[in-house]
């Protein structure tokens, strides 16, 4: 009977216990990179939702922005009409006030004199060649018209209500009477309203047509206190 060599036994085995571990740790590896993949994948994925979601939500806030946007500049616009309103308002109170007669009033503007006619014909009517209140009545109108702020008659301020009656050769204004030459000072653009005395066949013209001496002054500064009681 032969005897059975240890090293040729041995070595064989070695070799299918070593092909097995090799064999074994390969699929192990190749397990483990497929499941590293789809592990990735799955990571990737996620995060492209993520990512998709995260957009959506962008858009929506930036849809969101705008309309706020929207919202603040209609908010200005209406703000903006609100504060002119407002100035317009304050602007005109305050033109009825200088109106009335309420506030004190200062700026440029005209002095128009008035006086009685004196190349009198020895026959004719003294009546013809008097101011009368019709002829202050044109002026002060006009001056009006053409956009004076404020308006007296020797120093005694107009307002709203004052009325003018002519008594023989003076003039009583709110129950003040005043003597010949009547003094018309008005706060206003001076060249628009000395335009619209001077225009042909105008108020200037009409009163001296009617024998009244008329002359025209421009006022750097006139000055008109409120109207005490008015």
């Amino acid at each position: 009977m032969r005897k059975i060599n240890g090293n040729r036994v041995v070595l064989p085995l070695v070799c299918v216990v070593l092909g097995f571990m090799i064999a074994f740790s390969y699929n192990l590896t190749k397990e483990g990179e497929g499941a590293g993949k789809d592990k990735a994948w799955d990571q990737e994925y996620e995060l492209r939702q993520q990512l998709i979601e995260q957009e959506k939500q962008n858009r929506e806030l930036q849809k969101e922005l705008l309309q706020k946007q929207e919202n603040v500049s209609q908010i200005e616009k209406d703000l903006a009409q609100e504060k002119q309103l407002f100035f317009n308002l304050a602007k005109e109170t305050e033109k009825y006030r200088m109106f009335l007669g309420k506030v004190k009033v200062k700026g440029s503007g005209l002095q128009v004199t008035l006086e009685d006619g004196t190349d009198m014909e020895s026959e004719a009517n003294v009546n013809n060649y008097l101011v009368h209140e019709q002829h202050v009545f044109k002026v002060v109108n006009e001056l009006y018209i053409s956009g004076a702020e404020a308006v007296s008659i020797n120093g005694q301020r107009l307002n709203h209500d004052s009325y003018i009656i002519c008594n023989g050769p003076v003039i009583t204004i709110d129950g003040h009477q005043h003597p010949a030459p009547f003094i018309i000072s008005a706060i206003g653009d001076p060249e628009v309203l000395g335009a619209s005395l001077d225009l042909p066949g105008g108020i200037k013209e009409q009163l001296v047509n009617e024998n009244i001496i008329f002359t025209v002054e421009k006022q750097k500064n006139i000055i008109f206190d409120p109207i005490i009681g008015g």
